[in-house]
């Protein structure tokens, strides 16, 4: 996935510093890079100090060959233009998860919903001028449920329908290159991919990775903020919200998030949420879908789940927000530190 710039790098790192960690070993090795149209930044601890840019790399170029939109050789672009319906185990993870996440969200998560994305302005393509009719037109392309995986073979009903996992892909790839670490021997590490983190193990003295949640921004260049942070181990989150990416046209602003449901873009007072979970393709997945269900639907869901938790920043007014954390989740003050 290259020549795309993710969405929404709203979480960043506070304390990556080997505190307390002897000069000689075990070392901590920072690795950082370009992917997916984003940035990557991969830190971890090594008895050697070895350094594994090139098989990182080498497996981010693999995961581009299956899983990238933006490849026209790549697997998804193949399957999107009809031109084979054979997967690999990439792709058949990612879509596996999908369909999962899809039904138990009631398809606030849908990864077929592209064709709106773009005529909206948000993909690839030119924004259309966008009427009932048109939108109507284009969610007759849409829906997972209207696809299914059979062997090692997709089926669609509709040969126009076409896949796009950029709202999972992120945080399944920070995943992958944690698993790639583990087999190194490597086992405290944190991987973090445009955004979104996988963090595995406590450093050498015992503490927590750290990263901060970003406070809402008025426009979409103004400088990162903060003011809570949280402390990770052997968990992922991921970030997704509506304040960094958008358009304005006619004193209206239209979000980046488009609701399946309705084909507009979102309307409710959710500026961001940060999802908490054992896997990065379940927080990136969650991450999008509670910005299309909203903040009491999506506060009411991850409540009532056990495996995950979850940050959400509202509007309460012009210029004001109010914040709401579920209860498992240990949030932390910048005036603390």
């Amino acid at each position: 996935m290259k020549n795309r710039f993710f969405p929404l790098v709203l979480v960043f790192f506070l304390s990556l510093s080997a505190c307390g960690v002897k000069k000689k070993e075990p070392q901590l090795i920072n690795i950082r890079g370009v992917v997916f149209g984003t940035y990557y930044s991969i830190s971890y601890f090594s008895e050697g100090g070895d350094v594994y840019q090139h098989e990182i790399d080498s497996l981010f170029n693999v995961f581009n060959e299956s899983l990238s939109y933006y490849v026209p050789h790549s697997i998804i672009s193949r399957i999107n233009n009809n031109e084979t319906d054979v997967v690999d185990d990439f792709f058949k993870v990612v879509y596996l998860r999908s369909v999962e996440i899809y039904e138990a969200s009631g398809g606030a998560f849908d990864p077929t919903v592209s064709p709106l994305v773009n005529a909206w302005g948000f993909g690839f393509t030119q924004r259309r001028e966008m009427n009932r009719q048109k939108i109507d037109s284009l969610r007759q392309l849409t829906g997972l449920g209207r696809t299914r995986l059979e062997g090692n073979r997709i089926v669609k009903e509709d040969p126009r329908i076409q896949f796009d996992f950029n709202a999972i892909a992120k945080g399944y790839a920070a995943d992958v290159i944690g698993d790639l670490l583990a087999t190194k021997g490597i086992t405290t590490y944190l991987v973090e991919i445009g955004g979104d983190l996988t963090a595995r193990g406590l450093k050498p003295d015992g503490s927590k990775w750290r990263i901060g949640l970003e406070k809402p921004a008025r426009n979409f260049d103004d400088p990162q903020d903060w003011d809570y942070y949280v402390e990770l181990h052997d968990m992922a989150v991921a970030t997704s919200g509506n304040y960094r990416r958008y358009y304005e046209e006619g004193g209206q602003r239209f979000s980046h998030t488009i609701d399946p449901f309705t084909g507009y873009p979102v309307t409710h007072n959710l500026l961001s949420v940060s999802v908490f979970a054992r896997d990065g393709m379940t927080s990136d997945a969650y991450a999008t879908a509670f910005m299309v269900m909203g903040f009491e639907k999506a506060k009411a869901f991850v409540e009532a789940s056990d495996n995950m938790e979850a940050f959400f920043i509202f509007s309460t007014g012009l210029e004001e927000y109010g914040t709401y954390a579920t209860p498992g989740l240990m949030l932390l003050r910048r005036e603390d530190l």
